[in-house]
């Protein structure tokens, strides 16, 4: 079966950032670059140059001057387009199943930009049983060589999430920083004088637990450099803190069967809305 990287376009500055990020990514992982369009109403930003012209060589044309582009920036890249008629969701949802990757674009602080704004992008980042790189045009273009970012839980270690990220970042030849961030309840800061600060106290069992987790991964990716990181905080503000220097941010979300609704969880959520570089989301029962 050909390996191949699946991206949404729709016309948009983030979409194209979007094919640029997955156009590396395909030369990564020796890859062909799969380009979709699914017929749509066409964004407000290029309505304008419709003018005597169907959406759908509209979209032919968009998929075919983005092939070219990509082509003659990334040699021996192979790229491949296709305009989808049919409703975005399911399509993509079915298309990203013949594929590794499904890359979108995102808006800053904001939803899955054009065609895929609001619920509609959404439902279809929580409903593919796919890992789905989301990028922003103000962050996609950054350098390989930040570390990979990866949330995990000590409590409840999911195998997919951590073999994604160390995948990425041996690709990437870079190292790979996993947090933990533990949120203890309200009342834990108004303990009795003995604990005067239980963040102290639980922070360093739980780094050690992380180490050992990461442990058979290190082995496995002996070239992958893997740093722990705990803090006694909301996840979510944590990830994208630490995301500043990093090439990707990888977060887990559960697997959700029904095709509508934004099912990718709060972390998830809240890393997609402010990080600043790409986020991937992998999924996992």
């Amino acid at each position: 079966m050909t390996r191949n990287i699946l991206v949404g376009l729709d016309g948009t500055e983030q979409a194209k950032t979007a094919a640029e990020w997955a156009a590396e990514e395909a030369l990564l992982r020796d890859a062909r670059l799969r380009l979709v369009h699914v017929q749509e109403p066409v964004p407000e930003a290029v309505v304008s140059f419709l003018v005597g012209r169907t959406e759908e060589a509209w979209a032919e044309e968009m998929l075919a001057r983005t092939a070219d582009g990509l082509r003659g920036r990334h040699p021996g890249l192979t790229v491949t387009t296709e305009v989808l008629p049919t409703d975005p969701v399911p399509a993509l949802v079915a298309a990203a199943e013949e594929s590794e990757l499904l890359v979108l674009g995102s808006r800053a602080l904001g939803s899955v930009a054009g065609y895929l704004i609001g619920s509609v992008g959404l439902s279809v980042a929580g409903a593919v049983e796919r890992p789905v790189v989301l990028v922003r045009a103000a962050g996609g273009a950054r350098p390989p060589q930040g570390p990979v970012v990866v949330g995990t839980d000590v409590r409840q270690p999911v195998d997919a999430v951590l073999a994604f990220a160390f995948e990425e970042a041996a690709l990437r030849r870079t190292g790979l920083h996993a947090l933990y961030a533990l949120q203890l309840p309200l009342s834990a800061g108004w303990g009795p004088a003995v604990v005067p600060d239980i963040h102290l106290a639980v922070a360093p069992e739980i780094r050690r637990s992380l180490e050992d987790l990461l442990d058979p991964w290190r082995a496995k990716y002996p070239d992958v450099e893997a740093t722990a990181g705990v803090a006694v905080r909301s996840a979510g503000p944590e990830l994208v803190g630490a995301a500043g220097d990093a090439s990707l941010v990888v977060v887990g979300r559960r697997t959700r069967r029904s095709a509508r609704g934004a099912h990718i969880g709060s972390v998830a959520h809240a890393v997609l809305h402010h990080s600043p570089v790409p986020v991937a989301l992998v999924p996992h029962t």
